[in-house]
């Protein structure tokens, strides 16, 4: 029901005149030769960066919780919103 437009009578030439030229705009794009392009997803070209996946020794908690309000042991305590 929500992808309904509501129209008039008397619109319904002038939409239907529009939508004609989308579509023959549609069809123009399927005479375009397109045999050897690469499809992309970007007109620059871009390239992943990828790191090395390691596993890191972390360790760090007592620098990660310097600045916290509230610690537990190695762990950020928060108060409880759930009764």
């Amino acid at each position: 029901m929500l992808a309904r437009i509501g129209l008039d009578e008397a619109e319904v030439p002038a939409l239907a005149k529009e939508l004609n030229t989308i579509i023959g705009f549609v069809e123009q794009l399927s005479e375009v030769d397109t045999e050897g392009v690469k499809p992309f997803t970007s007109p620059v070209e871009n390239k992943m960066r990828w790191r090395e996946d390691v596993v890191a020794d972390g360790g760090y908690a007592e620098h990660v919780l310097a600045n916290a309000p509230d610690k537990d042991d190695e762990y950020f305590a928060v108060p409880k919103v759930v009764e």
